[in-house]
């Protein structure tokens, strides 16, 4: 498996189009997917290793810390059961005093009832270990691009519970809100066979469509606009990952994601079953788009 990851890595490398370390993004995938994390629970041993991994990645990239941390600690009620989840955030700063928020849950649903080959635990590599690991590595690009605006990376905790994560640093950002200008959120963006990435917010924001224009023109996979209208009925995504919050708050969202498949909050969520070239070829998309935002 090393092997064959680092032959697709180099490969993805001398694409004329790369742009992120593909070799750390793969490995990012790997590794919070891997069976020790037990499927990234909030509140569980797994989602705490999780958090040890991410805090660890960003001090190497580096990013800079609000307050001198990394950590938000926040705590919510669920099944009448008091839990405490944990944001992880950091920024690289720009050149205006306006911030963009780049997001991805880190958390996932941790263990359940075995399957047929006797599998019980949530690896949730494509959900969400894809877009946190795009995420790591946007915020390595950036670390050393200076973007025009500031660029706050947040790892968001207990989005399988509520938007939980989203909803407390809407609530407390670190930054008045005012000066965020947008949220661009990544959930699911690793497996697809269509070699198709949904944008979602446009319907609601349409002077964001430029944007994703100028990243489709130089993308080699498919970045359709869509499931964001009231007639697309229970495949609207506006409510359905942590850019909601930011929506109910009137900031602007970009959320970048595939339509489920049929490892979907399944054990068979795995490393394996990613699409190793089509989830390349997605996180630059995004961080295209970003660009684009950045001009």
């Amino acid at each position: 498996m090393k092997k064959l990851l680092c032959a697709i890595c180099c490969l993805f490398s001398f694409s004329a189009f790369a742009q992120l370390d593909s070799v750390q993004l793969m490995k990012d995938v790997q590794t919070l997917s891997a069976n020790n994390m037990e499927g990234r629970k909030t509140g569980t041993r797994g989602n705490r290793m999780a958090q040890f991994y991410l805090l660890d990645r960003f001090s190497k990239i580096p990013l800079q810390t609000f307050s001198n941390t990394f950590e938000q600690p926040f705590y919510f009620t669920r099944k009448e059961q008091r839990i405490m989840g944990t944001n992880l955030y950091g920024y690289v700063k720009g050149q205006v005093d306006s911030f963009i928020v780049i997001s991805a849950h880190y958390d996932h649903v941790g263990t359940g009832k075995p399957n047929a080959a006797g599998d019980s635990i949530y690896n949730g590599a494509d959900d969400n270990a894809s877009g946190v690991a795009a995420l790591l590595a946007i915020a390595k690009y950036y670390a050393s691009h200076p973007p025009k605006y500031n660029l706050i990376f947040a790892a968001f905790d207990a989005e399988e519970m509520g938007l939980q994560g989203a909803k407390a640093f809407v609530a407390r950002p670190p930054v008045p809100s005012g000066r965020i200008v947008a949220n661009l959120n990544m959930d699911m963006i690793s497996h697809n066979d269509k070699n198709e990435l949904y944008v979602c917010g446009t319907a609601h924001y349409p002077q964001l469509k430029k944007y994703i224009a100028a990243a489709a023109a130089k993308s080699s996979i498919k970045l359709p606009l869509g499931h964001d209208q009231e007639k697309d009925g229970s495949q609207n995504w506006t409510s359905q990952s942590d850019h909601y919050e930011f929506h109910k708050a009137r900031i602007p969202f970009l959320y970048f994601g595939v339509e489920d498949h049929a490892d979907y909050h399944q054990p068979s969520d795995e490393f394996s079953r990613i699409n190793p070239r089509f989830f390349y070829q997605a996180a630059q998309s995004v961080l295209e788009v970003l660009k684009a935002l950045n001009e």
